[in-house]
């Protein structure tokens, strides 16, 4: 029963992990095991012609694979219990079918040749390509929602926080767009990591197939079944197990997207705090058990909290797997068994993120009092023109009349009066000038983001 559940994976947020199920689960492993067993016997029987077996027979096999299903991994779990070997349990397993099937005179040659590494590093690698699929949606439909935020309020003044302090203006789209730039990045780098397997046996060095078939090129023939029957890229330089540079690669890109993920957010907790977001309402939701007029960013604070659980594994799992005591320690193994853990907690943090960027509002009556209530942020534009036209000590006389103190729009004026080397043009300028006018080029940014994507 998922209330009883342990992980609240499989529990409390299983409606956000459900499309991972059939990836990660012992079911899922168990199926991906099959698969590259089967596809590894119609290489020998199809490209090598090690043994006869006719077309309905290759159909056959197919058969094997599509139609395993949760009964299928129950009869794998009875052959487990007495072999005590995962592996070895899918060979039988398959072999009980061939018997079955008519296909009796082949079964020895299920699992020819190969270690138990051969069929699991090539199994994790088409499960870590399938989840990546998921991933990349979640990473989509969030880049369409900040993109279409960024487009919408691009030229929407907004007071920037520095150090958490009032700074300089930007755009509610260009602070928008600056993490949709961020995760498009990061989702092309994500999207190019090559899928690697070996499959060179029990020490990596072709031992027992060279000797039983030495006339097979078994270098030629390791790299077109990846190739050509599971689509990913050779590994000829291995131990007993695969080094996982690929999936350290991975690991540590998705490391990098949690981050970001935190960054954004944090920031847009902060902006919800400021007033400058509204959330939208939702019939029946309780805020605080407490306070009735609570309306809380927890999806953000949700998403946070499932990234850094997420950072956490991944961080790990990126230095472990590639560390292994000469041939081959089974310290990998278990660590491995968790890669559901690390794309259910990355992908709750992505909707849960999702979820709470679907329910923000723009407040802009919120953003221009800010605006409106810091006019010494223009004290960067008078001091940079000031130094242009060589007025004395202009960043000393600004910081006099405007650091950690408020000014008006009389106080300005007084300053601007004073000063002997501005342009009178110059000064007329800044009369006039609005803080929320003074956003340099955020809308211009933003529309080169956009012109980039064409």
């Amino acid at each position: 029963m998922e209330i009883r559940s342990i992980s609240v994976l499989d529990g409390r947020y299983r409606h956000y992990v459900g499309d991972l199920m059939d990836i990660f689960s012992e079911y899922g492993l168990m199926r991906y095991r099959v698969f590259v067993e089967i596809q590894w016997l119609k290489f020998l029987m199809i490209e090598l012609k090690v043994d006869e077996i006719d077309a309905s027979g290759i159909r056959f096999l197919d058969g094997i694979h599509e139609a395993f299903d949760s009964h299928q991994a129950l009869r794998v779990k009875e052959i487990e219990a007495r072999t005590n070997h995962d592996v070895k349990a899918v060979e039988y397993y398959i072999k009980e079918r061939l018997v079955e099937g008519g296909l009796g005179h082949i079964q020895e040659w299920v699992h020819f040749a190969c270690t138990s590494d051969d069929i699991n590093n090539a199994a994790y690698a088409l499960m870590v390509r399938e989840g990546r699929h998921l991933i990349a949606d979640a990473l989509n439909a969030i880049l369409k929602k900040l993109e279409l935020l960024a487009m919408e309020n691009k030229a929407l003044p907004m007071m920037s926080r520095t150090h958490g302090q009032p700074a300089s203006p930007t755009t509610v789209g260009k602070e928008i767009v600056n993490f949709a730039w961020r995760i498009r990045m990061e989702t092309e780098k994500l999207n190019v990591v090559d899928m690697a397997a070996k499959f060179n046996g029990a020490t990596g060095n072709f031992n027992a197939h060279h000797f039983v078939l030495p006339g097979v090129d078994w270098v030629t023939a390791s790299r077109q079944f990846l190739n050509g029957y599971l689509a990913v890229t050779p590994l000829l330089y291995t131990t007993q197990i695969n080094p996982c540079h690929y999936l350290s690669e991975l690991l540590q890109c998705m490391t990098r997207i949690a981050a970001v993920f935190i960054d954004l957010d944090r920031d847009l907790w902060g902006y919800i705090s400021l007033g400058y977001f509204r959330q939208k309402l939702r019939e029946g939701e309780v805020g605080s058990s407490t306070m009735p007029h609570k309306v809380n960013p927890i999806d953000f604070e949700n998403s946070e909290g499932n990234m850094g659980l997420a950072i956490a594994l991944m961080e790990h799992m990126a230095v472990k797997l590639l560390i292994s005591r000469f041939q081959r320690d089974l310290s990998d193994s278990t660590v491995l068994r968790n890669l559901g853990m690390i794309f259910g907690y990355l992908l709750v943090g992505l909707k849960s993120s999702l979820k709470g960027l679907n329910k923000l509002e723009v407040d802009g009556g919120a953003i221009a009092r800010d605006l409106e209530e810091n006019l010494e942020l223009l004290a960067e534009p008078i001091q940079t023109a000031m130094r242009m036209h060589k007025e004395n000590e202009p960043y000393e006389k600004l910081k006099m009349l405007t650091r950690g103190r408020k000014i008006t729009r009389e106080d300005l004026n007084r300053f601007l009066d004073g000063l002997e080397t501005l342009p009178r043009e110059m000064k007329a300028q800044f009369r006039q000038l609005k803080v929320s006018e003074y956003t340099g080029l955020a809308e211009t940014l933003v529309d080169q983001y956009f012109t980039g994507l064409k």
